[in-house]
């Protein structure tokens, strides 16, 4: 007999979401086959690590689909944002010799998540063993979800009084809990009366399954959220929050029970508040398996510290060819360079405009890349800022911050020339390289990068260090595209509040403008883009608007300022690296005080032309590197992202394993479908 049957899988939530399933399996602790709902967003099994599961408890009379149906949809959104699996198992047993009563608060639909002692409920009604042993068993083993613990419970009703119960009885097992008009003292009140009598022989048994007298000083969770309406029918003869309240007090818990005025007891109830809820639970989740990540990413360099390593590498040996994989010699680092084993790194556009020979620049053989999630191996003469075993993204435009440097002193620039002279030559500050082939032959470096090496070299004040507990292959998104598109909007132009903004190319880029625009308040966000299927995924990123100039019989600069606006936008960005693009964003911007930003980088030799007459009606023409970040502002991203504040998982669409799959990168890179891919090493 399998394990399991998936009787349903549906696509639900926002564009690029993960899918909803119904799940039907023969349950040992029940005697009965029990049906359970299970979101899983769309990343779950493209990382090596497990998916967090926020566990959802019904209440009376309610099977495994109706949360799903009632309020899934933003459930599932934020459950998507967070990164987290949900499962929704039903109340209670189903089916043939089930027994049940004419009753909708005792037998099936009401298991109230207790494992019954007496006839004829004993059986079958073994609802506490199901979800906090056999469910989670299966969940674990077929579907690689809530492994090592990270799994949170929440419910609703009866599912606030299992959510609780189970949370304060198993607080090993469970990261955080909340609950939503949980029957908070049921050996008190008529439903847990009823259910304790029959379940179990009496009201006194259904103590060890009671909220408020399971809080002890033992208690563990660092705050109990709990929402409550104030227009509820069942508040006080069913739930009576005041007395949990009182006793998480007198045992020095934090509870924070949300009073949400005019709120009955119903799904519209949960459905309002839903998503903060799972976002509670995303936080504390993300937060242990951050703790996890810092624990088991220790590696030993001891015996590689101070020698030449012989490592794998993708080397770009001519323009217009794919890359080779070779086996190269990474020397230790000189006076102020730091050696550091690349984990991951994400593919960027650049790379490939380097490959295919537009860049002045590019230099033969190289080895590319320069977004990266790297752990520090080893350090030069000197080096204080990091040490080995640090986590750290190599960042290409590094600041001396030397009290001498006039460009570090100024808070208007990130351009610091100290290492830039020969980091575009392809070399080290002092000159060499660090890469050897098996010919002994140098190899040039890229950026100051070269993150398409399993090791390699870079200056010490190239390196950002970053909190453990950010995934590495998630890191490396932070070296370049997102960071470039949220500076360029935060930093570059300063967008404000209630403000119109165009963005030009809707890859990495241009999604991480939407999406920073969006946060600082834009009021409308206008995406453009050749790729007419970019629509639903700028506006799942905050676009307002989708334009495809292919669609349009006039000049797109003349549709936004003319058609769709009286008078052009306050912002526009060009993400494209064109230089027709690049004036079309400039000439839509508003007249008397529209700024255009040109972020995307032209070929070799192309140059931009506008009427001047678009400057001196007010318009501003202006440029970013790296959005004006500097090193060190990036470990606080990775920090914002980390607590939730910035997303980054929705960037991540393709994902390999193994340097050596470098190529099959770049050609989705160029697929259309692919905003970053990420390469493990």
């Amino acid at each position: 007999m399998p394990a399991y049957e998936i009787l349903s899988k549906t696509r639900v939530g926002c564009v690029e979401g993960g899918y909803y399933h119904r799940v039907k399996h023969p349950s040992q602790a029940t005697q009965t086959d029990m049906i359970f709902g299970l979101y899983l967003p769309s990343r779950h099994g493209m990382s090596k690590e497990p998916t967090p599961v926020l566990y959802w408890l019904s209440g009376l009379t309610c099977d495994d689909t109706n949360f799903a149906n009632k309020a899934g949809s933003r459930a599932f959104d934020e459950a998507e944002k967070q990164g987290i699996a949900l499962v929704m198992p039903d109340t209670s047993p189903r089916g043939e010799g089930v027994p049940n009563v004419d009753s909708y608060d005792l037998g099936v639909g009401a298991g109230f998540y207790v494992n019954a002692t007496e006839e004829p409920y004993k059986t079958n009604f073994q609802m506490y063993t199901y979800v906090t042993e056999e469910l989670p068993a299966l969940l674990e083993k077929e579907f690689k979800i809530g492994m090592f613990g990270l799994r949170s419970i929440s419910g609703h009703s009866m599912g606030g009084h299992g959510a609780l119960t189970i949370a304060l009885k198993e607080q090993d097992k469970w990261v955080s809990v909340s609950a939503f008009a949980p029957i908070c003292n049921p050996t008190n009140v008529p439903w847990g009366e009823k259910a304790f009598k029959a379940y179990l022989g009496s009201v006194e048994a259904g103590a060890a399954h009671d909220a408020t007298c399971l809080l002890t000083e033992r208690t563990k969770y660092d705050e109990i959220l709990i929402d409550q309406g104030t227009d509820d029918e069942f508040l006080i003869k069913q739930l009576n929050p005041t007395v949990l309240y009182d006793a998480a007090k007198n045992v020095g818990q934090k509870m924070t029970i949300n009073m949400r005025k005019g709120f009955d007891h119903s799904y519209h109830f949960i459905a309002a508040f839903i998503e903060s809820h799972v976002e509670f639970h995303g936080k504390k989740l993300r937060a242990k398996l951050g703790k996890m990540r810092a624990t088991y990413s220790t590696y030993d360099f001891s015996s590689t510290q101070g020698q030449p390593i012989q490592c794998k590498a993708m080397v770009a040996r001519k323009p217009k060819e794919p890359l080779v994989e070779e086996t190269i010699t990474v020397d230790p680092p000189k006076a102020g360079e730091v050696r550091v084993k690349v984990i991951a790194n994400a593919l960027c556009h650049t790379d490939i405009y380097t490959l295919d020979g537009q860049d002045p620049e590019g230099l033969f053989p190289c080895i590319l890349g320069h977004e990266g999630g790297c752990i520090v191996e080893s350090v030069g003469p000197g080096v204080t800022r990091v040490k080995p075993g640090d986590h750290v993204i190599p960042c290409y435009t590094p600041q001396c911050a030397l009290p001498s440097c006039i460009f570090c002193a100024s808070p208007k620039t990130n351009l610091c020339p100290a290492i830039r002279s020969t980091q575009g030559k392809g070399v080290m500050p002092d000159g060499t390289s660090r890469f050897k082939d098996s010919e002994g032959k140098p190899i040039y470096h890229f950026m100051g990068c070269s993150t398409m090496s399993e090791y390699t070299v870079i200056a010490e004040i190239s390196c950002a260090k970053i909190s453990k507990e950010m995934a590495l292959e998630k890191a490396a998104l932070f070296g370049c595209g997102v960071t470039t598109g949220l500076g360029a909007v935060w930093n570059t132009c300063k967008v404000e509040i209630g403000s119109t903004v165009a963005v030009f190319g809707l890859g990495t880029v241009g999604l991480a403008v939407i999406q920073a625009a969006k946060m600082a308040g834009a009021s409308r966000i206008i995406g453009i883009d050749l790729n007419g299927s970019k629509s639903e995924i700028a506006k799942r990123f905050g676009a307002t608007d989708f334009v495809n100039p292919k669609k349009l019989d006039i000049p797109v600069q003349q549709h936004i300022a003319g058609v769709m606006t009286k008078w052009g936008v306050d912002y526009s960005f060009d993400c494209t690296g064109n230089v027709d693009v690049m004036r079309a964003a400039l000439e839509c911007a508003h007249r008397g005080w529209g700024v255009s930003c040109v972020i995307g980088v032209a070929a070799a030799g192309h140059e931009i032309k506008t009427r001047p007459f678009q400057l001196v009606t007010g318009r501003i023409w202006k440029g970013t590197a790296f959005g004006g970040f500097k090193t060190q502002d990036v470990p606080n991203l990775v920090q914002r992202s980390l607590d939730g504040e910035i997303p980054i998982d929705q960037y991540i669409t393709h994902l390999f394993d193994g340097i050596k799959f470098t190529n099959d990168a770049i050609v989705a890179l160029h697929s259309g479908d692919c905003l970053r891919c990420v390469v493990r090493y």
